[in-house]
């Protein structure tokens, strides 16, 4: 991983079409009033914003403590989107069911697991009926994979020592740990078979006589294990070098063009918030414990979990990010890596599809100055 900053990125901040962006940017003369640091928010972008009507987030995860769901949820608890005059409704969902919500411009925002996530949703791509991508991903919060493969205590000290085990998966093996295990000569049905899990438990399921390992996520089950007491190791694909990301979030591009300030003012609340909760992650771990009570907390998150999850996603963001940048503008070099190595597992039919019309960067390269400072107005 490399160092990164916690107050965020680009020289090129000013000019929304600057800096390479590789998708169509909203045209100077479209995108309103420039947003000034210490200066009212601009009376005419206001009534822009306005215009947008309710703008509907969806979460990828319920209201988990995570990169591109807890940033919102703070934005929308401290009123970042009040501040924006953006009317902004939250609902807690399941990353996998939103993105036709959302290329349908039914939801306007939603949270990625991975940029490969995206690219491989069906309506992500263009086609000879929809010839305009759906699905843009304005920011990529995590540079590195989030994955880990977690393995019982005896089991090996290298991948190599796996030769043979099996893997419990949730769905399905995440490419990246697919990646990791290829790089060492194992692959699915020679080097090793996967077991499909119950439940969400991971002290049950490591604990389990059908598997040698887990699959999970740096951020939640080593935490769970850890506060059971129960031994293990883990392999994790971002210390081999498997390119990957998480903490993604993206609209479509009906709403992109058709309210460019909103969207830039949306990335704008919620990349403030993003700096905020990093600084402070225990706070920023408890606003989210409190809309996952209030909506009755049907995944039984605790506390415990989410403070070891946003606690750990938010050192990752800050790793990955390198000095020269701010958090979350996409990496085009990443971004292709990811999917030239998801393709080359056999992902999007075993060829990497064309990606530059699937991110933005131009989005939130103009919303920080040349400080890495999101610019902010006057409360």
């Amino acid at each position: 991983m490399r160092a990164g900053t916690v107050v965020v990125v680009a020289a090129c901040a000013m000019g929304v079409a600057a800096c390479g962006s590789t998708s169509a940017a909203p045209s100077a003369a479209s995108i309103g009033a420039r947003v000034t640091a210490g200066r009212p928010f601009p009376a005419d972008r206001c009534a822009q914003n306005r215009a947008a009507g309710t703008i509907n987030y969806v979460s990828g995860y319920d209201y988990a403590a995570a990169a591109s769901i807890v940033d919102v949820l703070v934005a929308k608890r401290r009123g970042y989107f009040d501040v924006m005059c953006l009317d902004v409704h939250i609902a807690p969902g399941l990353a996998s069911s939103n993105y036709g919500l959302v290329a349908d411009n039914e939801v306007q925002f939603s949270s990625a697991g991975s940029f490969g996530e995206l690219v491989g949703a069906p309506t992500a791509q263009a086609t000879a009926q929809s010839p305009t991508p759906g699905l843009v991903a304005l920011a990529v919060e995590g540079k590195s994979a989030i994955d880990t493969l977690i393995v019982k205590p005896g089991s090996g000290d290298s991948l190599t020592d796996l030769r043979g085990a099996t893997i419990g998966i949730k769905g399905a093996l995440p490419p990246s740990i697919q990646a990791m295990l290829a790089k060492a000569g194992l692959v699915e049905g020679t080097g090793y078979t996967t077991w499909q899990l119950d439940g969400f438990d991971p002290v049950s399921q490591l604990a389990g006589a059908e598997v040698t390992a887990i699959a999970g996520f740096q951020s939640n089950e080593p935490g769970q294990l850890d506060r059971a007491g129960v031994p293990f190791s883990t392999f994790d694909p971002a210390a081999e070098n498997i390119p990957g990301s998480f903490g993604v979030i993206y609209t479509n591009r009906t709403f992109l063009d058709a309210h460019p300030t909103a969207a830039v003012d949306f990335m704008r609340a919620t990349m403030y918030a993003l700096t905020e909760a990093i600084t402070d992650p225990a706070s920023a771990s408890m606003v989210a414990v409190d809309y996952i009570n209030n909506h009755g907390n049907p995944n039984n998150l605790s506390p415990e979990g989410e403070a070891f999850r946003w606690e750990t996603e938010s050192k990752v963001i800050v790793e990955s990010t390198p000095n020269d940048e701010a958090i979350g503008i996409p990496d085009a070099q990443l971004l292709q890596r990811e999917v030239d190595a998801d393709a080359a597992l056999g992902l999007f039919g075993g060829t990497a599809p064309e990606i530059a019309d699937l991110y933005d960067r131009s989005v939130l390269q103009t919303i920080y100055d040349s400080n890495r400072s999101v610019i902010w107005p006057v409360s």
